[in-house]
């Protein structure tokens, strides 16, 4: 498997065994060292028509017309009322299906995710979005590639993921819009721009950003405007700033902690969501190396803060380009979140479905014919261990988050 190394400030891999990604996707601005990597040029292909299954009242549905897929498949969305299940890069689509339910649909074994409740607004977020990228996988101690770009004349691939999110987002209509840093690839104005250009049209105020890494690695200061909160029916977001200027690391500073606090205080029943770029460090780690999010000591005083404010429901970052979930035993069932990139595999956007009684986070692949044909090709970077590291498991892309005893 591949691990995280520390080298210059920047997280890298380390090759243990060619079985799986298990480290973090690092800074990709600098230009790769090493002729011998092989550059894919990529030009945009059509893909397949999607396929939607309306399910009837029978709990296992079997297709007379195509092959049962393999038990291992499991629903790229699972949501309380839908599935999601790609196969050979086509999207198959369950709707219409209720919810806490066993579902056996063409050989894919799953249980759709509870509803408590009535629904009382929809938020969705991205992050790692990477406007000004033009080539995937380059990485310059990792020389195998491959390396993916667009061909000459073709729409840089950021605008074509990105595109595909906004259009996807738009269409359930979302109270909020919330991006979690790495706007740009080389934090140059005129990529914030191209950021600012393809969310605010369709958003408007309801769009909510903050910086990445990327965005901050030669001294700019634009979408610094963090901590903001956004007050909604039966919710509150928290954005916070977790930069660490002209580092791959994130901090959490005292100030930053001492304004989620209050707010985690209001008096009020609305569980809290925190959003930031870097996820935190795995606090029962008995190991400092390696650190690729939130520094250590920053890392422990959040958890601490969550642990002793029930109204914080959950954690929900960037950074890694994976979807991941980390449990702390001393903030009990709070999911410590990882949500995986924009501008490659698997091309994802989260959406939470705030209920009554919990809130729901359902994961999206992009599935614009464009980002898909894109999305599928970038899937064997890193000399094929980037599928599976960086898709995660079905409960780390989809599951409820549960409010907190007060």
């Amino acid at each position: 498997m591949l691990a995280p190394t520390g080298r210059d400030g920047h997280a890298g891999f380390l090759l243990v065994a060619p079985v799986a990604l298990r480290g973090a996707m690092v800074d990709q601005t600098r230009p790769c060292s090493s002729s011998a990597t092989p550059v894919t040029s990529v030009t945009s292909a059509a893909v397949p028509t999607p396929e939607s299954v309306q399910p009837t009242n029978r709990p296992t549905i079997q297709s007379t017309h195509r092959p049962t897929i393999q038990s291992t498949i499991q629903p790229t969305t699972l949501a309380d009322d839908e599935a999601v299940v790609f196969v050979d890069g086509v999207p198959r689509r369950y709707q219409g299906l209720d919810p806490d339910t066993d579902y056996d649909l063409d050989g894919v074994v799953f249980r759709t995710l509870p509803r408590r409740g009535e629904l009382l607004c929809r938020v969705t977020t991205v992050n790692d979005v990477h406007f000004g990228e033009t080539l995937c996988g380059e990485l310059d101690w990792f020389p195998d590639g491959p390396v993916f770009s667009v061909a000459d004349g073709e729409t840089p691939y950021p605008e074509v993921m990105n595109r595909g999110a906004v259009a996807e987002m738009a269409a359930i209509g979302p109270d909020a819009v919330v991006v979690k840093g790495d706007l740009t690839s080389h934090g140059t104005e005129e990529e914030y721009e191209q950021f600012l250009a393809a969310y605010v049209p369709t958003f408007g105020d309801r769009l909510h950003h903050v910086r990445g890494n990327h965005d901050a690695y030669h001294g700019q200061t634009f979408a610094d405007h963090a901590p903001l909160s956004i007050e909604l029916p039966g919710v509150r977001l928290a954005v916070i700033d977790t930069v660490l200027p002209g580092r791959s690391g994130g901090q959490v500073s005292s100030a930053m902690l001492a304004w989620l606090d209050e707010l985690a205080q209001r008096d009020d029943d609305r569980p809290l969501l925190v959003f930031g770029h870097h996820p935190v460090w795995d606090v029962t780690s008995g190991s400092r190396d390696d650190v690729f999010g939130v520094n250590p000591d920053d890392s422990k005083r959040l958890v601490e803060l969550v642990a002793r404010r029930p109204a914080i429901v959950g954690y929900f970052a960037g950074h890694t380009h994976r979807n991941r979930v980390q449990r702390f035993a001393s903030t009990a069932g709070v999911p410590w979140v990882e949500v995986a990139c924009v501008k490659d595999f698997p091309g994802t956007w989260a959406e939470y479905r705030v209920f009554d009684g919990g809130i729901l986070q359902v994961h999206h692949r992009i599935s614009t014919p464009e980002a898909l044909a894109w999305s599928e090709r970038t899937k064997v970077m890193f000399s094929g261990l980037y599928e599976q590291y960086a898709f995660g498991a079905s409960s780390e892309r989809n599951f409820e988050i549960r409010h907190r005893p007060r």
